[in-house]
């Protein structure tokens, strides 16, 4: 707390001369009943920690904290719905059971692809799938580092030769 605080008579006192009417001031000024009691619980605890406020003066200080704190909140509604414009949160909810099974069923074509891949080309395809640099995956599967790209190559064009005969098989079994 900054300074020492009002005794506790004293701003039960002011509380119960000041509230009622800020209550009202601020109900419409925002037209929303919560918001005003939020901010006149606020503006209430920022006058507890003044101690050099009378009643006369207490009042005007507290109407302008009020005020200025509806302001900062109404800064704040506008700038999250400039964001909200901007950006526009749309809720999802679970994907279509058509659209999950086919993504199913294409997660399921390439992992059977990958496991009939050579270890040292799958490795190497899900280490460059995970951002692994050049050097880093010819020290893991023991190459020299300039070959990782032509080895990269035929992996894919292995991988894409498996892949496209399961599915062709799959479409021949539908």
């Amino acid at each position: 707390m900054n300074g020492p605080e009002r005794d506790s008579a004293s701003f039960g006192e002011l509380y119960e001369a000041l509230q009622p009417s800020l209550l009202r001031y601020l109900e419409r000024l925002t037209g929303d009943g919560d918001i005003a009691e939020d901010v006149a619980q606020e503006a209430f605890l920022r006058l507890l920690r003044r101690t050099d406020l009378d009643e006369d003066n207490a009042r005007l200080w507290i109407f302008t904290v009020a005020t200025n704190l509806v302001r900062d909140h109404g800064r704040g509604v506008a700038r999250r719905q400039r964001l909200l414009m901007a950006r526009p949160v749309v809720p999802s909810g679970p994907p279509a059971p058509d659209v999950e099974t086919e993504r199913n069923e294409r997660v399921a074509g390439v992992r059977a692809a990958l496991t009939l891949l050579p270890e040292r080309d799958r490795q190497l395809l899900l280490m460059r799938e995970d951002g692994f640099r050049y050097q880093e995956m010819a020290e893991a599967v023991g190459v020299a580092p300039g070959s990782v790209g032509t080895l990269i190559a035929r992996a894919l064009k292995k991988f894409e030769a498996v892949y496209r005969r399961d599915e062709e098989e799959n479409d021949a079994h539908r």
